[in-house]
């Protein structure tokens, strides 16, 4: 299935199973009453100083803040099983022409690890000048080979460099931000379990009509965690020219780094297809953290998280916050 996502629609108004009013049933007498727990669920994975994931840390182990002050940590497991959707993020504008092939090919080998048939649901976008769905949910891995043969660079009066002769000064477009708005609102937002994107780019982003902020608050509220992955043709950039050619890793790390994510970079001696792994072991050795807030949830705004792990020599990846009107 093929749409072309040209408009960036309005957020949706339903509830997220990370972030979510969870209904509790309270016996008196012969009666049971029902009343709405505002809950708000933190996933995160735990690395030792060598950057090995910890998975057989206790709630005893956890602190968590938010906006300073301890929280009660309510629920914890450190079987994260819920259903997964994902959705793989391509950027396909003129700086990835000689990268398309093996994103391609790693994709078909993540896509074959990751999904759990009857169980998790996937999706695949491309993104240049604007942004197009190659493949709608679904959990079968044919349809998303199918989706991913049908990956193209944008050429022409399109992508990086328009016109057959690279030309220096400012690309054309390449709508990374809106990308993950998109992602997160017409794709992820209805959607219940565990939801990440993984984005492969150089993290240039030009042309969106949403900016890093935004990006980063529909993710947010929407519950996704951001894998970005930059893969950077340097050849590419020295020989068109390219005033851009450096940039792309803070904005990558930045995606990651707020919404609970991990940020990597592809090199000769880490190749896509291991980082591609990492990111498959960290989804399926994530601890998931539950508390009520001590604060009134009524009051908008983002609310700043923190998760720590009390002793020493450990570092958490959990998103950095959380909007309390999208409970």
């Amino acid at each position: 299935m093929r749409k072309r996502l040209l408009v960036l629609i309005p957020f949706l108004t339903l509830s997220l199973l990370a972030q979510e009013g969870q209904e509790v049933d309270i016996e008196l007498g012969n009666d049971v009453i029902s009343i709405d727990v505002q809950v708000v669920n933190v996933l995160a994975n735990v690395r030792d100083k060598k950057g090995v994931l910890i998975n057989s840390l206790t709630k005893d182990d956890f602190e968590l803040y938010e906006d300073g002050q301890l929280q009660e940590i309510r629920y914890f497991t450190r079987q994260a099983d819920l259903p997964l959707t994902i959705g793989l993020l391509v950027d396909t504008s003129g700086s990835q022409q000689r990268l398309v092939d093996i994103e391609r090919q790693a994709g078909y080998r993540f896509f074959d690890k990751i999904l759990r048939q009857k169980k998790d649901l996937a999706f695949l976008m491309s993104f240049d000048i604007d942004v197009e769905l190659l493949q709608d949910l679904t959990d079968s891995r044919t349809l998303l080979n199918e989706g991913l043969q049908t990956l193209e660079i944008q050429t022409g009066t399109r992508g990086v460099t328009p016109g057959p002769v690279p030309q220096s000064g400012q690309p054309a477009g390449t709508v990374m931000y809106d990308s993950i708005f998109l992602a997160a609102n017409e794709m992820l937002k209805p959607q219940v379990g565990r939801k990440a994107v993984v984005l492969i780019s150089d993290g240039n982003d030009f042309g969106s009509k949403v900016d890093d902020d935004e990006a980063v608050e529909a993710a947010l509220k929407s519950d996704v965690i951001i894998f970005a992955v930059r893969y950077f043709d340097r050849e590419f950039y020295f020989r068109s020219g390219a005033v851009a050619g450096g940039g792309g890793s803070g904005a990558l790390r930045r995606l990651a780094q707020q919404t609970g994510g991990g940020v990597y970079e592809v090199s000769r001696k880490r190749k896509l297809d291991d980082i591609l792994d990492e990111i498959n072991a960290a989804i399926r050795n994530q601890y998931s953290i539950g508390y009520t807030p001590a604060r009134d949830t009524s009051e908008p705004g983002f609310r700043k998280i923190e998760l720590r792990v009390k002793s020493k020599g450990y570092k958490v990846q959990a998103r950095e916050g959380y909007y309390p009107e999208a409970l």
